[in-house]
């Protein structure tokens, strides 16, 4: 579905264009122009790769979906994937953004995400010095947006971790701790899965050999870069976080059953004794002194009481029970 096909003159908004007239303005070096989709259907993209002149590989890519986060060129143009990334009600919600990039063009096609990105072109409007760079900057602006929408994500996550470890000595609580531990990795995993990638392609973008039309705007795609990286290093963080909770949480579940352990021994060894004793005086030989004496049983039953309850005095003083 077409949301916006703009055209541009030094930074400032012309007109809203048909997309049959894309062609003629693309060919305007004075111009470019600014076309966003959502959810675009396989007859779109075609007429957007007739109209730009778009390269059939990176189509392709945009018609297919699920790609890696990336920038490639192609010529003089380039092709990136950036994944969005929501978090609703708990759960995340992983989107596509594919940005084509000309001299003179920026295609967006979003799919699978919620969030829009009038935002993003209501900012460039009202920047129109720095809007004058072209394509690039818009390039810029709509991966910072996704960028800094990055960072809530984390926020969240890492105050579900906080959570967690609150609970962590609580007592019984352990397999719904390891439980939700797991789920949050996972969650942690998806992340980093669109982020590292993208911040990878954006470090090709500044310094060195960068695509031409980056050029002046090479401090921007830095910043990117910077901001990529904070919210890697608190992944890794948050990553580091929950492996050492998981490990006290299985350290916790362990002492648990040391405890038991220990019960579970302590009155094995008291059962044992007295086992062992009935187990002597109930042989019955004939030869055996206390058959034929008159206090021998209760004699007998007061030693094992007696035995039994000095074990259980020190088992119960040394902890074990």
């Amino acid at each position: 579905m077409l949301i916006n096909c703009v055209t541009y003159q030094e930074g400032r908004k012309l007109a809203d264009i048909p997309i049959a007239e894309i062609s003629d303005y693309v060919l305007r070096k004075d111009r470019f122009v600014w076309v966003a989709l959502r959810d675009a259907s396989d007859e779109e993209l075609q007429t957007m790769q007739e109209e730009f002149g778009l390269h059939e590989l990176a189509v392709e890519d945009a018609r297919h979906g699920y790609q890696r986060p990336k920038i490639e060129e192609y010529g003089d143009s380039l092709f990136a994937v950036i994944h969005t990334v929501e978090l609703t009600n708990g759960e995340l919600n992983i989107g596509e953004l594919n940005i084509f990039v000309g001299e003179n063009y920026v295609l967006s096609v979003r799919n699978r995400c919620q969030q829009n990105f009038l935002g993003v072109r209501q900012r460039c409007e009202r920047e129109p010095h720095l809007l004058k760079h072209g394509s690039s900057f818009v390039f810029y602006a709509l991966i910072d947006a996704i960028v800094d929408r990055y960072f809530p994500v984390v926020e969240a996550l890492e105050a579900e971790l906080e959570m967690i470890e609150e609970q962590i000595f609580t007592k019984g609580s352990e397999r719904a701790n390891i439980q939700r531990l797991y789920q949050l990795k996972r969650k942690i995993m998806v992340i980093k899965h669109a982020v590292t990638p993208l911040m990878e392609a954006c470090g090709k973008l500044f310094g060195g050999r960068v695509p031409a039309m980056c050029v002046n705007t090479q401090e921007y795609f830095r910043d990117v870069y910077d901001h990529l990286y904070r919210v890697n290093t608190s992944i890794e963080t948050i990553r580091d976080t929950i492996s050492t909770a998981i490990q006290v949480n299985l350290s916790m579940v362990a002492i648990d059953e040391s405890e038991v352990n220990k019960r579970l021994a302590a009155w094995a060894a008291i059962f044992a004794v007295a086992t062992a004793f009935a187990g002597i005086w109930g042989m019955n030989f004939k030869a055996m002194p206390e058959l034929e004496w008159r206090y021998g049983y209760p004699m007998a039953l007061a030693v094992m009481c007696g035995v039994c309850g000095y074990l259980y005095y020190r088992f119960r003083k040394t902890g074990w029970l």
